[in-house]
């Protein structure tokens, strides 16, 4: 078994300590001279490559048939396609969409579509625990990848221990997510100063999304990383441990009932279906729905209502599919090569 990982174009590995490397982007669209990372999971050539090949293992899971790559697709930017997954380990939908995995570094206001996860090194353990996706049992998964050769030499050159935890495996895990790095759209290099870089219908639409949208959906990211209820019901559910809650589900605060986390719209027209439950299949359903489909609760967010014609929609799509950023969507450097 052999495999390679090469940081896509837009990343520069550069020596920063002695115990890790500092990942520098290269891109002049990037949002920062670097990628940032905790303390005390820097950076390596080792757990980058680690983690990479642990995020395609389906072994990590109870059956050996599920791996994170089965929910998050590297030419979906790293999303799935489906409303509610069935690719757990149970077969059973689960309660929310999952989400798209792209530019996490910077995601610092929790994970997950109502912040309950967080940092990355934390979070990693949801989804690899949980009964219904990945259903991996700690002790048993370390020991057995303790036994196994080639991950005992990949664990020990990645964190220089013989004694496998599971919290290397969820620091390989993130440094490899942190490294999906999207900053590459026709939006970006319009940014950078290309003005031939967007069409004029996608300009308009981009005078249109600034209007409307780009109080949540703002900066770099095209996120505020915040929560917000934008109009999808009027009565939330309670069951299903309140994941249909929102915000409220991890602050009790009754402010926060229905407000979920503002997804990037970087790639957004290829990461259908949207909302946190994937109820709307496409992104002229979206835009329906903030035109004429709010539906009004305490908490909602009076900004996500206005009034678009139908040529408006038409140009507000237009800005929406140059944030495509294809050379993330198909660089196959992303995925890892075994045989």
């Amino acid at each position: 078994m052999r495999y390679w990982f090469f940081l896509f174009g837009m990343l520069l590995l550069a020596c920063d300590t002695d115990t890790g490397q500092q990942l520098r982007l290269a891109s002049p669209f990037a949002a920062g001279d670097s990628i940032p990372h905790p303390e005390n999971n820097p950076f390596t050539e080792a757990g980058i490559l680690l983690g990479e090949k642990l995020f395609f293992d389906p072994s990590l899971s109870r059956n050996g048939q599920v791996s994170c790559a089965s929910c998050h697709f590297p030419d979906r930017a790293f999303s799935d396609g489906v409303a509610l997954s069935k690719a757990g380990v149970s077969g059973q939908p689960l309660d929310r969409h999952s989400p798209h995995l792209m530019n996490l570094a910077w995601a610092d206001q929790g994970l997950f579509w109502d912040g309950g996860g967080g940092p990355l090194e934390s979070m990693m353990f949801g989804p690899l625990m949980h009964e219904d996706e990945m259903g991996a049992d700690l002790l048993s998964l370390t020991e057995r990848m303790r036994q196994d050769e080639f991950y005992a030499q990949a664990f020990y050159e990645a964190f220089g221990t013989d004694s496998l935890l599971s919290m290397h495996i969820s620091h390989a895990l993130s440094q490899y997510v942190r490294t999906l790095v999207s900053f590459q759209s026709d939006y970006d290099r319009f940014l950078a100063g290309d003005e031939n870089a967007l069409e004029p219908l996608a300009k308009r639409g981009l005078s249109i999304f600034e209007k409307h949208c780009s109080s949540c959906h703002s900066g770099v990211h095209l996120s505020d990383f915040g929560f917000h209820n934008n109009g999808l019901d009027t009565v939330f559910q309670e069951g299903n441990e309140g994941v249909h809650l929102g915000r409220y589900r991890i602050s009790g605060e009754s402010a926060d009932m229905g407000r979920f986390k503002t997804p990037s719209l970087r790639n957004v027209a290829i990461t259908a279906p949207y909302m946190h439950d994937g109820r709307f299949a496409t992104l002229e359903e979206v835009l329906d729905h903030y035109s004429e489909g709010i539906k009004h609760s305490p908490t909602v967010d009076i900004t996500a209502s206005f009034q678009l014609k139908k040529e408006e929609k038409e140009a507000l799509l237009a800005f929406l599919h140059v944030l495509t950023d294809s050379s993330f969507l198909e660089n196959p450097q992303l995925v890892l090569e075994m045989q």
